[in-house]
């Protein structure tokens, strides 16, 4: 029963002890335990304040990016209306170019054309009046070939005159 009911000098030495331990303890290794717990203390609200920090430098980071983002495409949508804008003024323009480029290919066209009518009209007219006279020379001919035929013929000719 020793053990469950201790004795006097048992706890007397065991207070010795103890209160050596904890004077050596004290003495020793609670101002370096301290300091160190203390040191920990303040290293981790260093980490959990750079790590604010860091949450808001990203927040700030996501922000402009965003904002960086949204002047990109309305930049780029801005771009591609300009094109659109050129590509239709180019289309258009070369449209009017070719328009007035037909016009001016049917006009000289038109032009050649009229020419090359008249002048096969003055040479239809040419080879008419050629075969015309050819035509009259031979009737001539064969009217006039005999004297009493040339006679008839002034004849008539002089009753169509009529003199003033």
């Amino acid at each position: 029963m020793e053990l469950v009911t201790p004795s006097i000098g048992l706890v007397f030495w065991m207070l010795v002890s103890f209160g050596i331990v904890f004077f050596l303890l004290k003495k020793y290794a609670w101002k370096p335990i301290l300091t160190m717990l203390k040191e920990r203390e303040t290293s981790i609200q260093d980490a959990l304040d750079a790590a604010e920090r860091a949450k808001q430098e990203m927040a700030s980071l996501k922000s402009d990016n965003e904002r960086i983002l949204m002047e990109a495409r309305n930049e780029r949508d801005t771009l591609l209306k300009e094109a659109r804008e050129i590509k239709d003024a180019i289309i258009n323009e070369a449209k009017q170019k070719a328009s007035a480029e037909a016009e001016r290919l049917l006009k000289i066209s038109r032009d050649n054309i009229h020419a090359e009518k008249t002048a096969a009209i003055k040479e239809i007219k040419n080879q008419v009046a050629t075969l015309s006279i050819e035509i009259a020379e031979k009737v001539i001919r064969q009217q006039l070939s005999n004297d009493e035929k040339q006679k008839a013929l002034v004849a008539d000719l002089l009753k169509d005159v009529k003199l003033n």
